[in-house]
């Protein structure tokens, strides 16, 4: 599937063609606390499949508690949360975020990962009152 995507402040602007069937939704403490939420959700890449046509991401390398080391990219200018990539040469692979995706709506998660560090309210996430927009005052 043939996506794009962009940052909030439209600095950093990409294409890619990425696996629909390949979508992911991570609770690990890492991605809560890199997405500053309580999960965060990625589709994956086809390999050398994402092209960035304005400026290019910046990138942070954190170890997982595999010892794996990943680049972390995101917009230099906003913050926004962009892919996860391997480090070194060879062949790239993103996990790109679906916020930053236009298309985010048509990838729906195939599985949940590292649900042991998942927030206990999740599970009752459909009982709590929700709204169109804002709460009403």
């Amino acid at each position: 599937m043939k996506i794009t995507g962009k940052c909030h402040c439209g600095d950093v602007v990409y294409h890619a063609e990425v696996d629909e069937t390949k979508v992911v939704s991570c609770y690990c403490s890492d991605c809560q606390v890199m997405s500053s939420g309580p999960f965060r959700s990625a589709v994956v890449s086809l390999p050398n499949a994402v092209t960035f046509t304005a400026a290019q991401p910046k990138e942070y390398v954190k170890t997982a508690e595999s010892g794996n080391k990943r680049a972390q990219g995101f917009c230099g200018n906003c913050g926004t949360t962009l892919y996860a990539t391997s480090v070194g040469e060879g062949d790239k692979v993103y996990g790109l975020r679906l916020g930053a995706i236009e298309q985010r709506e048509l990838l729906t998660p195939k599985a949940q990962i590292w649900c042991r560090s998942a927030a206990p309210w999740l599970k009752t996430l459909a009982d709590i009152p929700a709204f169109e927009t804002a709460i009403p005052k």
